[in-house]
Formats: structure tokens, sequence, C-alpha cells
């Protein structure tokens, strides 16, 4: 594909939609153990609520969906407008590292608060003691799964094959024109394109025989999941082409937000409580519906984004900084505080926001103060950044002197 001269001014809402995006799975997380559907995870017995499993499912429909199209945007950024190699460099400083390190380092916490969780909703009274037990061998340290990281784990391979299609195609520039011809004129077309894309996404659905998000916590890579969001990621380089017609997706934002709430109900009817008897049709309109209700999220919400957030806010750039930091450390959180709730005689909900609430609080304290201004904040965003809101002004107003400059 064809360079792109232009350098993106910096696009403050696709920043903080991929931050949110992110962000999102402190409540997903907290939601685990409170949710009425099984999912294998620590769950307390005295309180659980049908509704916190809509909020999951809801949440669940768009975001990582979501996150990979707008990273596949970001990778043809730097692709573009820097080249290569400096997109690769970028990639292993920003990803691949940081996969490895916290993994390694995550991995006792996240398996120490999994058994204590275990333990304690289960009635034993020596949860801690267990849990601390199952360390005694130094093997049990060694992580062999990627837990909550396994986005990064995917996108590392979304990087390798992204950039060695995108080098393919440059030598091929009549079928990149094309190609960018074809979603250029489908991204104008504001029902279209959501037909369009949530055909794709059904036939992928149907391909690998289930209309549920596949989620894989494997080293060995999955390839249904691989393919699921690889799509996304694809949506997202390609975009970047018809990055002009990022305002387009303001056109019927609401719209589509409104119509997947709408058909996220039908697939409800459809689904899980089969209220609408579709055989021998049901994998298929459950497909249908499924990719129909992403991709109406990811156009609504991303529109939304666009229509709220495209202006500079410090405290917008504060919490898109922080993101990545909470995202890694929200998740030992949520398994850790559920079950020191566990006598804690309130409904599930109120279990549910406090774990959501004391998990950021966290979060956002331990970045402030031991992350954002030190060498983890650096290992972790390329840079240290000031603690103060202004100094995150005074820095944006900089770098678009830089890019006016040139």
């Amino acid at each position: 594909m064809n360079t792109i001269p232009n350098k993106t001014e910096r696009l403050h809402s696709l920043d903080s939609l991929r931050a949110i995006m992110m962000m999102l799975g402190i409540v997903l997380h907290s939601a685990v153990p409170y949710m009425v559907t099984e999912f294998g995870f620590s769950k307390d017995p005295n309180a659980t609520h049908l509704s916190i499993d809509i909020i999951f499912s809801i949440i669940h429909s768009f975001r990582m969906p979501t996150f990979m199209l707008v990273a596949g945007f970001f990778a043809a950024m730097l692709f573009y407008e820097r080249s290569p190699l400096k997109m690769l460099k970028n990639r292993a400083s920003r990803v691949l590292f940081p996969f490895i390190v916290f993994l390694l380092l995550l991995y006792p916490t996240l398996k120490f608060s999994r058994i204590y969780a275990d333990a304690t909703f289960a009635g034993s009274d020596h949860a801690l003691e267990d849990a601390a037990a199952y360390f005694s061998d130094f093997l049990t340290f060694l992580p062999n799964s990627t837990w909550h990281l396994w986005f990064l784990y995917y996108l590392i391979f979304f990087t390798i094959i992204s950039v060695l299609l995108a080098l393919v195609f440059q030598k091929l520039p009549g079928v990149s024109i094309k190609i960018s011809q074809i979603f250029n004129w489908v991204f104008q077309k504001p029902i279209l394109r959501v037909f369009v894309f949530a055909g794709m996404t059904a036939v992928i659905f149907l391909s690998i025989g289930d209309s549920t998000l596949p989620h894989s916590n494997s080293l060995i890579p999955d390839v249904n999941v691989f393919i699921f969001y690889f799509s996304f990621y694809m949506v997202g380089w390609v975009l970047f082409k018809s990055k002009q017609l990022l305002d387009s997706f303001k056109q019927f934002d609401w719209t589509c937000t409104i119509l997947a709430l709408v058909l996220f109900a039908l697939g409800l009817a459809i689904g899980p409580l089969k209220l609408i008897d579709t055989n021998p049709y049901q994998d298929m309109a459950n497909a249908i519906v499924q990719s129909l209700v992403i991709w109406s999220f990811i156009f609504g919400i991303t529109g939304l984004f666009i229509r709220y957030t495209s202006s500079y806010s410090a405290r917008m750039r504060y919490i898109s900084d922080a993101s990545y930091w909470v995202y890694l450390l929200h998740y030992t959180l949520t398994i850790f505080i559920a079950p020191l709730l566990f006598g804690w005689d309130v409904h599930a909900i109120i279990k549910f926001l406090t774990v959501i609430i004391s998990t950021t609080i966290i979060c956002f304290v331990t970045y402030h103060y031991l992350v954002r201004s030190t060498f983890i904040g650096e290992f972790l965003n390329g840079r240290k950044y000031s603690r103060k809101l202004s100094d995150i002004q005074k820095q944006e107003e900089l770098s678009e002197q830089k890019m006016a400059l040139g």
C-alpha cells in the first residue's frame, strides 16, 4: 500500500475510545463473582443477580472488537506515517515487552487471588493459607496462561501478520488502491457499512461454529480467536486509509447505539433465553443478530466518542495515559477484593459497585504516585509524565506546535 505523506493530527476521540475500552475491563471482571451465569470462575454464592449478567454481556459484545479496530487504526498510522521498522520497534516496546514482563510479575498475584477467592467462596476458614501453600514449589511461579493479557498476546501476532500483508500490498499498488476505494465507498454509507461488516462477522461466526465471541487464555494461539479479532484489526487498518471519513461516524451514532441495544435484547430472546424458536436456523439467526449488535455498537459508540471527545481534555488525556496500567493491575484486585466482601450481607449490586470503585481508586492512586512519573510509566507509555494537569496542557500545546511546524 502506498505511504501516506500527511501526518495525522492527534485523534483525541480515538485515544479516549481506546482507553475507555481497556478500562471497562474493571466492570467486566468485577461482575464475574456476582453473575448468575456459570463461567467456571470464583462466584459469591450469597450474592448474584441477573442484571449484572446483562451488564456484562452488553459490554462484552462490543468492547474487545472495538478495541481491536482502534488498535488496527493506530498500527496503520505508525506503519504509514513513520515506517515499518519504527512501527515494529514501537509495538515491541509497547506490547511485546510489557506482555512478557507483566505476565511474569502478575501471574503469581493472579493465581494467589484466584485460589484465595475459590477457598473463601467455598467456605474455607484457611483461605489465605490455602492460597499461600500453592507456591511451595518454585515452578508454580511460571505462567501457564495469558490470563487477561491475552489481547496483548494476539496483538503481537497481528502486528507481524499485518506488516507482512502491508509490505506485500505495497508491491501490488493496483490491488491496494482498489481495496481502499471499495472500503472508502462502504464507509461513506452509514447504513450499508453496518450490514457489510456484520455480514463479514456473521460468516466468521458460522465458520467457527459458535456465535459467541471467542476467547482463549492459552499460550498456544487459538485459530478461531486469531481469525475473529484479526478481522476487526484489519478493518481498523483499512479505516486509516479512509480516515477523512471518521466524522461520518457521527451520522446515526445514537441511532446505531440504540439499535444495538434493541438487537441485543432480540439476541437474548433467540439465544440464551430462547423465547423465540428459530430452528432449524437457530445458529444462523444467532450469528446474524450477534454480528449486527457488534457492528451497530462499534459504529454507534465510535461516533459518540468522535462527537463528544474530539476536543483536547487534560483530564481525559490523563485517563488515557493511565489506562494501560489500570488494565494491567485491575484483574488481580477484582479477584482479591470480591472474597473480602463475602461476609457482607448486602445486595449483589452493592458488592459489584464496591469492587469497581475500590479497584478503580487503587489503580489510579498507584498510577499517580508509583507509575506516571517513574521508570514504570516510561516503560509502558514511552516517557515519564508530570503529575500536574497544568503540565499536561503545556505538553499538548508544545506537541501541537511541533506538528504545525512539520
